[in-house]
């Protein structure tokens, strides 16, 4: 899977198509990161292991450019440029407090937010290195019911509770392990604004976001992964209506402001 998501993000910052096709790729490491197959959350060995992949093969304390997968923290930070060290951000499917992470730099800077993902262990690494941030473990949907959960597996960003999702991967390992959840909506979760609203949840962006009271939240900018370009004016139009607008796209992702 490192070797498909590399090829994944690459083709999608250049904006080409994609064909959900691995591509041939030899990380270093590589033989390290197939330990990540042994690892549960009731495994002796898996804080050790969450504190290894941080340290080892993410290498946090490498200073980067940029972490997100197309340079949208970048243009994020550069957007809230008169707002440095006292924003707030809510990231919807969080999945990594590092990779492809587009609310790190943010953090950086000083900034504190909610990180919501339906995986435990995304959120036990973003207590390692976000202690201030408040970090859910909750599968957020627009409505509140029981759903079932598709785990590729614990460090993967493809987890999700959209079969749609699966079928546009033809994912059989995702399949394979499930459990149910009761889902949660955004507005009965979250009772604050903030300033940046990122949404990244494996096929249920836009009804997800749908769901969102946006005049009382009040984002001044709204990030939102789009796969499939005919949600685009349906996107748009929609968040029109809130007085939110077009503002740039990068790879999959889409930026609104209202330029409040």
């Amino acid at each position: 899977m490192a070797e498909w998501l590399k090829a994944h993000a690459w083709k999608a910052c250049k904006g080409e198509t994609l064909s959900w096709v691995r591509i041939p790729f030899s990380p270093p490491f590589k033989n390290f990161d197939m330990i990540k197959k042994y690892i549960n959350r009731n495994n002796i060995f898996y804080k050790p292991y969450l504190f290894f992949r941080i340290f080892w093969l993410e290498k946090f304390f490498l200073k980067k450019k940029s972490y997100s997968q197309c340079g949208e923290d970048i243009f994020i930070l550069k957007f809230f440029k008169d707002k440095v060290t006292k924003g707030t951000y809510l990231d919807i499917g969080a999945f990594n407090p590092i990779k492809f992470n587009n609310t790190y730099l943010l953090h950086k800077k000083g900034w504190k937010g909610t990180n919501i993902d339906l995986n435990q262990t995304s959120i036990d690494l973003f207590n390692i290195l976000r202690p201030n941030d408040k970090n859910i473990c909750a599968a957020i949907s627009n409505k509140v019911e029981k759903v079932e959960v598709y785990i590729e597996n614990l460090f993967s960003p493809l987890n999700t509770i959209s079969p749609d999702h699966i079928k546009l991967f033809n994912n059989n390992k995702l399949k394979k392990k499930t459990y149910n959840i009761e889902t949660k909506i955004i507005n009965s979760l979250i009772n604050h604004k903030f300033d940046f609203l990122n949404i990244d949840i494996e096929g249920l962006d836009i009804k997800v976001l749908k769901s969102i009271n946006l005049k009382f939240y009040n984002p001044r900018l709204i990030c939102i992964e789009v796969l499939n370009s005919k949600n685009e004016t349906e996107l748009s139009d929609y968040l029109m209506k809130y007085g939110y607008y077009f503002v740039k796209k990068m790879g999959p992702s889409y930026f609104f402001s209202n330029n409040s």
